[in-house]
């Protein structure tokens, strides 16, 4: 006799989008979020296609079909009594692009990719730091203590740097020369770059380090209680959710008017060198964007000072 199986029943697409998020991981070096959020948005479709379609083969994903998904999205709540707004529609729509062309690179005979157009929706907004905010937010940690100094160096590093979030807790303590003030690191889709430390932030990262009394290889650690020399490595490194309340406690402490996160500094990075004059590549590339396209979303900040130049060049003949 067979044992009983109460398990809900596998969909016939669940195979392709696990192959598909392997391929992701493996060949395109895609980071463990990018490939949780396309299991949740590919995910949301199979079940979907499977209670809303009497068939749910590739087959059956279909323009009418998609149609209906669309509208399913822009109906559906976000758990907060909300809609799921116009970025998070598109990011399913981005992810089932992304899926089909895959399928069709591996010969299957599916919907062609750009058949899905995507949603409009409106610019990135930017949460810019003025200097002004972005000194002081510098100046906020306390200095008395380890956890202080550390706080100050990783502020310090992601102003130098424009590192992500992500980027920045995967450093560990022998990735860094100290002698050139660099150090590489593997960004998004696995793109390798080098980045400069500024002569302060150097400086900071030295202190935090020479306060330091362990072994332990990430570059930054937490320092609440005591750890046990024995811990392994991982479970002493920050994480990005550690980062990010950090930030959250010095922007309450020093009363900023925007909600900042450690995006924000990076923000600021990228602003300060078109300001300063550095050429959009350029930024690109410190920045670690595969696009142009995506470095371009921060010149509309430089647009005042285009303007004020563009002005002064003008008004040199006078009346």
């Amino acid at each position: 006799m067979e044992p009983a199986n109460n398990s809900t029943p596998v969909s016939p697409i669940s195979k392709n989008i696990d192959e598909f998020l392997d391929y992701l991981k493996v060949e395109k070096g895609s980071s463990p979020l990018t490939i949780r959020n396309y299991r949740h948005y590919l995910t949301r479709f199979d079940n979907w296609l499977t209670k809303n379609k009497s068939g749910h083969e590739l087959k059956d994903i279909n323009q009418d079909t998609v149609r209906h998904y669309r509208l399913y999205l822009a109906e559906l709540s976000d758990g907060k009594h909300e809609l799921l707004g116009r970025r998070t529609q598109s990011y399913h729509a981005i992810a089932l692009r992304s899926f089909l062309k895959w399928l069709l690179k591996n010969d299957f005979d599916v919907l062609a990719p750009d058949k899905i157009d995507l949603p409009k929706v409106p610019d990135r907004q930017i949460k810019f730091l003025s200097g002004e905010h972005m000194e002081r937010l510098l100046n906020a940690p306390t200095l008395s203590n380890i956890q202080g100094i550390r706080d100050k160096a990783i502020l310090e590093v992601l102003y130098s740097t424009g590192l992500r979030v992500s980027e920045i807790v995967r450093l560990d303590r022998d990735r860094i020369d100290f002698n050139k003030r660099e150090f590489g690191v593997i960004g998004k889709g696995g793109r390798a770059r080098v980045v400069f430390l500024s002569k302060r932030s150097c400086e900071w990262l030295k202190k935090y380090l020479d306060s330091r009394t362990d072994h332990f290889r990430p570059l930054f650690i937490r320092h609440k209680g005591t750890i046990d020399p024995s811990t392994p490595d991982e479970k002493t490194r920050l994480t990005p959710r550690s980062m990010q309340r950090m930030m959250k406690k010095y922007v309450r402490k020093i009363k900023l008017p925007i909600d900042a996160t450690v995006h924000s500094i990076r923000h600021g990075f990228a602003t300060d060198l078109l300001m300063a004059g550095a050429d959009l590549r350029s930024v690109q590339e410190m920045l670690g964007h595969k696009n142009v396209s995506t470095t371009q979303i921060y010149t509309h900040v430089t647009n005042k000072q285009l303007k004020d130049i563009h002005e002064a060049m003008h008004d040199k003949g006078g009346k």
